[in-house]
């Protein structure tokens, strides 16, 4: 009996820790999908960890981070609140909170998480920045300015600063504190785009059109790619009579996106008033087919249709737009010159009748005004042409469309609060390494195919259950995805049980492993895979990559970082850090010594795989390239340099080469022939290398 009572115990003690070892291996899982910005697939490990586990607070915090980035905002809220019951010493949690609670406009809240955060952790810059914007947000102006004393007497240098109180002087009105404000962020950072972006916006309510000119140019200077810029440099040009000048920039905004419904509404207005009335209707189409309910795109097309001798598709916009808006005058008389022109003379009548009628009665104030409203006689000549995008006066179908007042604002606030801004237009990154995978990552602007014999290859043999592509662009999985790519795992498994020497079911078994971000388990397959056919390229290849994402994860763990950034991968995520007690002087440098012996182990590893792929496979030029990045992560330029040499060498268009070894070189202080690979890049398809070359060559 006690025999039985003590295995029973033994047993117990077991199973309590293996299922220790499976949730610490699931949340570290969950936390390289967050890392990688897979977050529907790090929710669904958050949920298994919870729920063996809802006692511990880490799981919640890292869902929530999850859930912010999905814009889930009330469940990433609640998350934080249940992490923060259980540990309500985490300083992560309070700034995600604030972060939840200040996107769904609860002001209060983020404050008083930010409050607390900054209890913990005094001076950090991020959660200060959020605390100032959310006392604008609210409309607490003093609140907001002590913030930003703070702010400044901890980080003097920050230029944001200037940039997030000068749009908080907007708002009260005291637009030569704003200005001022403005001038001084760009002193102190004169390459960040969006500064220039914004005091264009300050002098173009000023009426300063010029200078609100010369600032878009500058912004233009510096990033190439943001269709805002070009939208508002239209409007601008709009106002100084250069029709050409704003017709260029929204052709150039609908170069970059075809869909953007404001550039296509504009220049269809600007054509209308040059006299190109067909392809005028071409813009309105794009915008009613998308907008099937913009009454000011039916009845401008309208127009033109009658403009074109299209008089039946004329009447059928006029009767759409005045079923919508029964009391709009010049629709009526529209109408009835259109079916006037059909020889409907009764109908042309009635219209016309009634649109007698109803002047009549406005002018006895019998009609509402919504659709009969004239300009207000105080409002400025660029107000008098333009209206914002969701203005329905139907009055104003002729005006130029700007950006709501209110969507701008929310958006440049969330821009602030969430961190992005600073990573899109100041860091300068290396394109990414290439993996081999099932999916890509959607981009409309960068539409490069990359292309190896060798994957063709192994694709016809048809041994996966997808085909294989290169890219270095990888797609998070969707649920269905992630559901199918567990039972994959499942069904290999089987098949390996049956026949454990199966090389290519271990092989696309590591791929489903890889694709849910599970990097021991893949690794491990992959092992196995080599030494069942230790001629296999692909395996080795996708080790190595397996082996990067793993080494970088693990150092963005170790990492000190300044502030907290909840997106695109760039979290510190280290749990407790500054709760651990302080080492002596001697065990801190022994412990550095020990990671840096580790991380060049790590690296020597991965860079063996790479050599042992273009052993076997010499022309496989994405070994070379991700082989030059981890040497440029080395800080080995000169290094990297001769392996893009290499791919470039063997693929004469490989643009992410090109545009590495650019980096590269500027780096080594090699500008000219920096710039020169830059350029070339950009000829290939990456526009990103031109707004570089303008801020290298920049006064």
């Amino acid at each position: 009996m006690k025999k039985a009572i003590l295995f029973l115990i033994i047993q117990c003690i077991f199973v309590a820790l293996h299922a220790q070892i499976n949730t610490d291996r699931v949340l570290a899982i969950g936390r390289n999908a967050l890392y990688f910005e897979d977050y529907v697939l790090s929710i669904q490990y958050f949920n298994q960890v919870i729920k063996a586990k809802p006692w511990l607070a880490e799981p919640y915090f890292y869902r929530a981070v999850a859930k912010i980035n999905l814009d889930d905002y009330k469940g990433a809220e609640e998350d934080c609140s249940l992490c923060l019951q259980r540990n309500p010493f985490l300083t992560q949690a309070y700034y995600a909170r604030g972060i939840a609670r200040q996107s769904q406009d609860v002001f209060d809240g983020a404050i008083e998480d930010y409050k607390k955060g900054l209890e913990f952790k005094p001076a950090d810059r991020q959660m200060l920045v959020n605390m100032a914007v959310a006392y604008i947000q609210k409309k607490d102006y003093k609140g907001a300015e002590q913030a930003f004393d703070e702010l400044l007497t901890a980080h003097p240098k920050y230029a944001m600063t200037y940039l997030s109180r000068g749009a908080m002087y907007i708002e009260e009105g005291d637009t030569l504190k704003a200005l001022a404000d403005y001038n001084k962020a760009i002193s102190m950072d004169p390459y960040y785009p969006p500064a220039y972006g914004n005091r264009a916006i300050l002098h173009y309510q000023m009426g300063h059109f010029q200078e609100a000119l010369d600032d878009l140019n500058e912004a233009l200077r510096f990033d190439t790619r943001e269709s805002g810029y070009y939208i508002n440099r239209g409007l601008v040009r709009y106002q100084m009579n250069d029709l050409r000048g704003a017709m260029a920039d929204y052709d150039q905004v609908i170069d970059l996106d075809s869909q953007n419904l404001i550039a296509r509404f504009n220049r269809g207005l600007l054509r209308f008033q040059v006299g190109d009335n067909n392809r005028a209707i071409e813009d309105f189409d794009v915008v009613i087919e998308q907008q099937p309910d913009n009454y000011m795109a039916l009845y401008n097309r309208a127009l033109l249709r009658f403009e074109t001798g299209d008089y039946r598709g004329a009447i059928d916009d006029y009767d759409v737009v005045l079923n919508q808006y029964p009391t709009f005058l010049p629709g009526f008389i529209s109408r009835s010159e259109a079916k006037r022109k059909l020889g409907d003379v009764a109908g042309a009548d009635r219209d016309y009748w009634a649109a007698i009628r109803m002047e009549e009665q406005a002018k006895k104030g019998q009609l509402p005004k919504k659709e009969n409203a004239t300009a207000n006689a105080d409002v400025t000549d660029e107000e008098r042409n333009t209206r914002e995008e969701s203005d329905r006066n139907i009055n104003k179908f002729n005006r130029l469309v700007v950006y709501d007042k209110e969507t701008e604002r929310k958006s440049k606030y969330q821009s602030e609060v969430r961190g992005r801004v600073q990573d899109r237009n100041v860091r300068v990154d290396l394109e990414p390494q290439f993996v081999l995978t099932y999916y890509e990552k959607p981009d409309p602007v960068k539409k490069l195919v990359y292309y190896d014999k060798s994957v063709e290859e192994f694709n016809r043999l048809m041994v996966l259950s997808h085909q294989l592509r290169l890219t270095n662009e990888e797609g998070a999985l969707t649920e269905d995805q992630i559901a199918r790519h567990f039972q994959s795992i499942d069904d290999y498994s089987a098949r390996i049980d049956r026949d454990p020497s199966n090389a290519y079911a271990l092989f696309g078994r590591a791929m489903d492993f890889m694709l849910v971000q599970d990097f021991n388990e893949s690794i491990a397959d992959l092992n196995r895979v080599i030494e069942l056919n230790p001629d296999f390229s692909l395996a080795y290849f996708c080790r190595a990559v397996e082996r990067y994402k793993q080494l970088i994860y693990n150092q963005s763990q170790q990492s000190d970082a300044e502030s907290y950034d909840l997106t695109n991968g760039t979290m510190n995520l280290n749990i407790g850090k500054s709760a651990r007690p302080a080492t002596g002087k001697q065990n801190d440098v022994t412990t550095a010594q020990l990671r840096d012996n580790k991380r060049a182990v790590e690296h020597e590893q991965i860079i063996r795989d790479y050599d042992r792929v273009i052993q076997l496979n010499p022309s496989f030029v994405f070994a070379y390239f991700n082989r030059a990045n981890l040497r440029c992560a080395q800080r080995d330029f000169r290094a990297a340099i001769v392996d893009y040499d290499e791919a470039i060498r063997r693929d004469p268009d490989f643009a992410a080469a090109y545009f590495n070894r650019g980096l590269a070189k500027l780096s080594l202080g090699q500008a000219t022939d920096g710039i020169a690979d830059l350029s070339k890049a950009g000829e290939l398809g990456i526009y990103n290398a031109y707004s570089i070359i303008k801020r290298m060559t920049a006064r």
